[in-house]
């Protein structure tokens, strides 16, 4: 089973990194984190497979609509989220725009994104706890 993988962008000295990670990996996806808008492409470079892009609204080292353009040139199908506070304008370039005070929208958005990841992780958890009752 090949799971859904984000590239977490955010910034460095912010806390709502190892959220927004918990909050990904709590939908059993994989993440891999960038610290900044160059070390995202980097990685993008490197990992041209990836399934989207989770970046903070918030990042100062490069504009968001230029990240953004960026990200797309190299993978034009990836799915950008731009994680916001309430007071942001979206923005139209992102694929998907979620407001950060509440996590739940995050994981819906990205569990409707991969509902056939998400049945089979389900269908594998369920099969791991199935074998592990029947060997107690």
């Amino acid at each position: 089973m090949i799971r859904p993988c984000y590239i977490v962008i955010d910034r460095e000295s912010s806390s709502g990194i190892s959220t927004r990670k918990l909050i990904i990996e709590t939908a059993k996806f994989n993440v891999i984190t960038a610290y900044s808008s160059k070390e995202a492409i980097a990685t993008l470079k490197k990992y041209p497979a990836l399934d989207g892009v989770v970046m903070d609204a918030g990042l100062e080292d490069m504009p968001t609509e230029e990240l953004i353009a960026a990200l797309k040139q190299l993978q034009p199908k990836i799915a950008v989220v731009l994680v916001s506070s309430p007071r942001y304008v979206p923005c139209p370039d992102a694929d998907y725009n979620v407001e950060s005070f509440d996590p739940r929208r995050l994981l819906a958005l990205l569990e409707k994104l991969h509902p056939e990841a998400i049945a089979a992780i389900e269908k594998r958890n369920e099969d791991l706890e199935e074998a592990h009752f029947f060997h107690k």
